[in-house]
């Protein structure tokens, strides 16, 4: 999700705010993140082939997910490909490192209010619509006695006893947090598949699926996994039961295995190209992971073994040729590729991408949402909606909705539907079988099988007639919305009253089932279940800085497609009780003046950088808090996604920014003009920065490209920010070939600096120089390096800081880890759930903060760390 700066395009949206359904007149923002847990993670190595598809039509939104998701799997990838079971080896290796003692505090667990009336800044959420919001939920299901599970996209299963809201988290144990598919069986057991299935840049994999007995109650363990390790190292996305079977579409096949024997390993029922499948020939191919993608399975009501399973990569035909796309049915015990009888729905081999299937509970209908391989790389993306009137998969498909028609239903959107392979849900009303809620960018519903259709969840309300930038105006006009992005939708009922529940970027949203609208269609009572008792928020990095008003500290952070929050007075009593947003559209780096933690510089993507030296506080809007302030790489994207930023160690106000060039400025948080950057090294075409450091105007910058396993390639430049002194380091041969994550350099000695690596070792990994090692130092500015990892697990490392003593804090995929000064060992910091630790750094209040994309932020007091 985008926001636009207020100042740069709401002007435009006012030209159209009388328009109900009008065309959205600004571009769009990703989800991104980054891909884990998997053999090939599905988010690198083919694009998308899209095109930006016009303002408002969601085009750009769908390219920058795209082109994040290559460049965050190419980090654990390149340069070549992570085999099953390294995330698996690398848990365990974790679980047996010492532990250090003190224990984290969970910083971010209070509500995050996206339209806080104090932060409405020119370039803030506010004033969108979608309230309290936290990470992306990725799955969610209820039942009749106001029980509510939702699984986040990285920070496990959550359950509410009240409908939605007082949530606990139930899968801390368990060494995998992303979500795929929830489903309850007709016993009330609660069945999970880990591994998310949006094939987006942070779409986790998994370790398999768990059932709990007693979700009421229960919590799960390990131990409650079902079958083997057959399906670990993939993302599921649906688990559907038929009968006395329960099957998994997921990224690796079609799976089943019996809901009444628990014993023994899943059955591969179907994959169309097995030789693609790990452990099987052609498992190493770069094309491997697009090959047997199973998207969902629909089931004969007169035949629960009789199914169609819907196949396909969201883009259709890969680089090699193969174009297994598709539906298929296990007809007369084998499977095969329907070619004709399946009405408006697509058949053979070609226009079949991400689909989602929804039965009536009467057997009378079924649905389908489908996403349209051919639109996608057109352009667009959205297949449209289906009906089989008589209940039957294998009946005759009606199309019911396409984007044109969801485009007059009261969408603010042009052309609903463009990112449909990352954000596609539907549900039918279990009262009713002409009464259905489809999420794809904004919440649709229908109540007569599919002839109208309104939109109780647009995206947001910027271009609507209700909206004005001036709060005065806003406050109580524009009713609550979702947050955009559909992951999941659920109907529960608590004390004889149903709801929908819908699951987002955002995280959950619950209505009445027969909720009420306006004149345009959309919902006037949407509640967010966002009520800071659930932190799923997915943050990129984290600032701290002492708060100006002479209380704690300012902490903020940038987040998945919820903008930059901002929290003040932490570390004292006069902490805020609700955080503010005063950045919008995805976050991405941070920068934080130690001293003063209301001097601010938030990056968008591809280096857009904004600047705020007063928290971005509401100033009546008389003239913008924040600046626009991005180095020339930004305006031809030659940078990566979430590309590095930092300041010098010595002089606050040097900056060193990395795209294709090492960009620097000295003008600190006074910047007010891109101009004020000068290039100080060409690191070379195509070429571009993954970290930069600098002290006392020494540079070091590391890059990669190609950055994928296509001919991977990565370099050290050094040198000085006033452009002399800039040499290519000739890098030894013990330095792994792999993506370098991070660089710290000692503020005592510029000439002593520390190389993090991501990936895996190539005990894991067998591209070409894989090598040994994810902690390296240097005595000699990179002349030679030294493998300091010592017992570090072979897991990739994100993020390094130094404490003043000399010790490492070093952030991985699966937690935080500790080196104490003068010792060679590693220990994990405390404990924290199988979450990635994005950022790490040390505040100036002496505790360690780290920024978790799935958990938001944690604190620990440095002085703890040496108890363990």
């Amino acid at each position: 999700m985008r926001i636009p700066h207020h100042g740069r395009r709401h002007l435009a949206l006012l030209a159209t705010a009388t328009a109900a359904a009008g065309a959205l007149a600004a571009a769009t923002t990703p989800a991104i993140g980054m891909p884990v847990h998997h053999v090939h993670p599905l988010s690198g190595g083919v694009h998308a082939q899209v095109s930006t598809g016009g303002d408002g039509d969601g085009g750009e939104e769908s390219d920058e997910i795209s082109e994040g998701a290559d460049q965050r799997a190419e980090e654990r990838n390149s340069p070549g490909v992570v085999q099953p079971g390294a995330y698996g080896a690398a848990w365990a290796a974790m679980q047996n490192l010492p532990r250090t003692g003190g224990d984290w505090s969970q910083v971010t667990k209070l509500p995050y209010n996206s339209d806080d009336p104090r932060y409405r800044d020119y370039n803030s959420n506010s004033t969108a619509g979608m309230g309290l919001v936290t990470g992306r939920a990725a799955a969610v299901v209820a039942d009749s006695h106001g029980d509510v599970y939702a699984g986040s996209a990285g920070g496990g299963v959550w359950r509410s006893t009240t409908g939605g809201g007082h949530w606990q988290s139930i899968s801390d144990q368990l060494p995998a947090q992303a979500t795929g598919a929830l489903t309850l069986d007709g016993k009330g057991r609660l069945w999970l598949g880990t591994g998310e299935a949006t094939t987006n840049a942070d779409a986790y994999l998994g370790s398999g699926v768990y059932l709990l007995t007693d979700p009421s109650h229960g919590r799960f363990s390990p131990r409650d996994r079902v079958g083997g390790d057959e399906l670990q190292s993939t993302s599921i996305h649906e688990l559907r039961i038929s009968g006395d079977t329960i099957w998994a579409a997921t990224t690796e096949g079609l799976w089943s295995h019996s809901v009444t024997n628990l014993r023994g390993p899943w059955k591969l029922q179907f994959a169309p190209n097995p030789d693609y499948l790990p452990g099987h020939p052609l498992a190493a191919d770069p094309n491997a992971a697009y090959e047997n993608i199973v998207s969902d399975v629909a089931f004969d009501p007169a035949d629960p073994g009789h199914v169609l399973a819907a196949v396909g990569w969201r883009s259709g035909a890969l680089p090699n040729g193969s174009d297994s796309n598709g539906y298929y049915s296990n007809t007369g015990g084998t499977w095969q590729l329907v070619t004709s009888g399946l009405g408006d729905l697509p058949t053979g081999a070609g226009d079949v991408g991400a689909v989602t299937f929804a039965a009536s509970a009467d057997h009378q209908r079924y649905y389908a949402i489908t996403q349209s391989p051919d639109s996608l790389n057109a352009g667009a993306g959205f297949g449209g909606i289906y009906v089989s009137k008589s209940g039957s998969p294998f009946g005759q498909w009606t199309k019911i909705a396409d984007a044109s028609s969801l485009a007059g239903s009261g969408s603010v959107l042009g052309s609903p539907g463009n990112q449909s392979w990352y954000d596609e849900s539907l549900i039918v009303d279990p009262k009713d079988h002409d009464h259905v809620y489809a999420g794809l960018e904004e919440v649709f519903e229908t109540k007569d099988g599919g002839t109208t259709w309104t939109t109780p969840g647009p995206y947001w309300n910027f271009p609507l007639a209700c909206w004005s930038l001036d709060p005065n105006a806003q406050s109580g006009t524009c009713p609550q919305t979702t947050h955009p992005d559909q992951h999941g939708l659920a109907i529960g009922s608590m004390n004889g009253q149903s709801y929908v529940v819908a699951a987002n970027d955002g995280g959950l949203y619950r209505r009445p089932v027969d909720g009420q609208a306006d004149s345009l269609g959309h919902a006037t009572d949407w509640t967010s279940l966002n009520d800071g008792t659930i932190d799923t928020l997915q943050f990129y990095s984290v600032g701290v800085g002492a708060d100006p008003a002479g209380k704690g500290v300012v902490v903020t952070g940038g987040l998945q497609d919820n903008g930059q929050s901002v929290l003040r007075g932490y570390g004292s009593r006069a902490v805020d009780t609700v955080m503010g947003s005063n950045f919008g559209g995805d976050g991405g780096m941070t920068l934080v003046d130690p001293t003063n933690g209301c001097n601010e510089a938030q990056e968008y993507v591809y280096l857009e950088i904004n600047v705020t030296q007063d928290c971005a506080a509401n100033n009546g809007l008389g003239a913008p808090t924040t600046y626009d302030v991005p180095p020339p790489d930004n305006a031809t994207s030659a940078a990566r996604f979430i590309a590095p930023f930092s300041a010098d160690l010595k002089n606050p106000d040097l900056w060193v920014a990395g795209g294709q060039h090492v960009w620097v400025q000295n003008q600190g948080f006074a910047i007010r003009s891109s101009s004020a950057w000068t290039s100080a090294f060409d690191l070379g075409a195509g070429h571009v920065a993954t970290a930069v450091a600098s002290s006392g105007g020494k540079v070091y910058a590391a890059w990669c490209g190609p950055c994928n396993s296509q001919g991977f390639t990565h370099g050290v430049a050094v040198g000085n920010a006033d452009g002399t002194g800039w040499q290519q380091l000739s890098l030894p041969a013990n330095l792994p070939n792999r993506y370098i994550s991070d660089i710290a350099v000692d503020p005592a000695d510029s000439s002593h600096a520390y190389l993090t690596f991501s990936g895996f070792s190539r005990d894991w990994n067998e591209g070409p120089g894989a090598g040994i090692g994810h902690v390296f130092e240097t005595h000699d500015s990179g002349a030679t390096w030294t493998d300091v990892s010592a017992n570090l697990p072979d897991v990739p490392v994100d993020s390094i800081a130094l404490t003043p003593a000399g010790g490492l804090l070093v952030g991985t995929d699966l937690g935080a880890v500790y080196r104490a000064p003068g010792r060679t060992q590693w220990r994990a910091i405390a404990q924290l759930p199988a979450v990635s630790v994005d950022q790490i750094l040390l505040g100036p209040d002496g505790r360690v903060y780290a920024a978790t994309h799935g958990r938001g932020v944690y604190a620990i007091d440095l002085r703890d760390l040496g108890r363990g």
